[in-house]
């Protein structure tokens, strides 16, 4: 297997150290003492601090110090300051590398640490969805904007209750901890109300509220709860989130819109245009694809909107989670360059064997 691009740079600088010193001695024994090589080196422990804990620094320190006493000795410095001064120049960068050195493997095992809590809160705020819940079958996808994360402001969950198989995919306005302390609370509302509230939009309420709590300004989290009972329905709240799509069994996709889109949650105060719940077919056989505008909205080199409708055929594939995975690789391809915002991907499946009396799960 080929060495990726951060292997082979490692590999570089792990051996720079060793290219320099010898490039070093090459050079004073070829031209003499003239040039003055001998003091370059000390850039032999300065490169090796580049990688490598403090002993790797130090082991090359000293090969320097050897090197310079062995050179100076060949080229009769000693005689004179030159020898003793590149002696000190390698202690010194030596000294200032061991240094770097350790500093640099406090950081990393302080970061290592936030890491590993950070994942373990990630796990906690965007848990794996059940694979089955009632008669469906579910896969999830999330692709962060920021760097090294796993998670932002985008969130989703599915939630077997009661009253049916209900779900939510949403968006919270911004990055970064305040977007994700954000979808925190909103999910931590849904799990809770998702049980205990019999009417979907009671249940939309209840997140109102919770969002307006914690939300200051004219902050706002956009989002799509969706219901699916027993009779081949699936029943809508849409809160100025991007539409549903719907895959049919033929193949074919389509993007229902609600009578009336309500304000994002967190900006109810703003407006009396209340969610409007709306039903939309849902049969055995057909798929429902929950997704943020990071998917929708990405964009290709000349500004063109990811075309999401002609991309359901990617979601014919038997195992859900691979059908994701490719419309998800389809969706990184088409972007230009790395992903400007957060993109979550919900889909479901309703099984086409299940019956229908399992739609609703204690």
């Amino acid at each position: 297997m080929a060495a990726t691009k951060p292997q082979r740079s490692h590999t570089v600088l792990a051996w720079l150290p060793v290219a320099v010193m010898a490039t070093v001695a090459v050079g004073d024994v070829l031209t003499g003492p003239g040039l003055g090589f001998l003091p370059l080196a000390s850039l032999g422990p300065a490169f090796a601090g580049l990688v490598g804990g403090w002993r790797r620094t130090a082991v090359f320190g000293a090969a320097a110090l050897l090197l310079c006493v062995a050179l100076g000795l060949y080229d009769g410095l000693f005689q004179e300051r030159r020898g003793f001064m590149a002696m000190v120049s390698v202690v010194g960068v030596t000294g200032a590398g061991i240094a770097a050195a350790v500093m640099r493997g406090r950081r990393e095992a302080e970061l290592a640490n936030v890491r590993s809590i950070a994942e373990v809160a990630q796990r906690v705020l965007l848990r794996p969805v059940p694979l089955t819940a009632g008669p469906l079958q579910a896969a999830v996808s999330y692709t962060s904007a920021v760097a090294e994360a796993r998670i932002g402001g985008d969130l989703y969950e599915v939630v077997a209750s009661p009253h049916g198989v209900r779900v939510i995919v949403g968006d919270v306005q911004g990055k970064g901890l305040a977007a994700v302390e954000t979808a925190a609370v909103v999910l931590g509302a849904f799990r809770e109300a998702a049980h205990e509230e019999p009417d979907l939009v009671r249940l939309g309420e209840r997140l109102e509220r919770s969002v307006d709590r914690v939300l200051e300004g004219e902050k706002f989290v956009t989002a799509i709860l969706a219901e699916v009972g027993a009779d081949h329905k699936v029943v809508f709240l849409n809160y100025g989130h991007p539409p549903p799509m719907v895959v049919h069994e033929d193949g074919t996709a389509d993007f229902p819109l609600p009578p009336a889109y309500a304000l994002p949650l967190g900006l109810g105060t703003y407006g009396d245009c209340s969610p409007k719940p709306f039903p939309v077919g849902f049969a055995p056989g057909e798929q429902l694809l929950l997704y943020t505008d990071g998917v929708s909205e990405a964009r290709d080199d000349r500004g063109t909107f990811y075309p999401l409708g002609e991309r359901a055929y990617l979601l014919k594939e038997a195992d859900a989670q691979s059908a994701l995975d490719s419309l998800r690789e389809d969706v990184v391809r088409h972007a230009a360059g790395p992903p400007h915002d957060d993109a979550a991907m919900l889909l479901l499946r309703y099984h086409s064997h299940a019956p229908e009396e399992c739609a609703a799960v204690g």
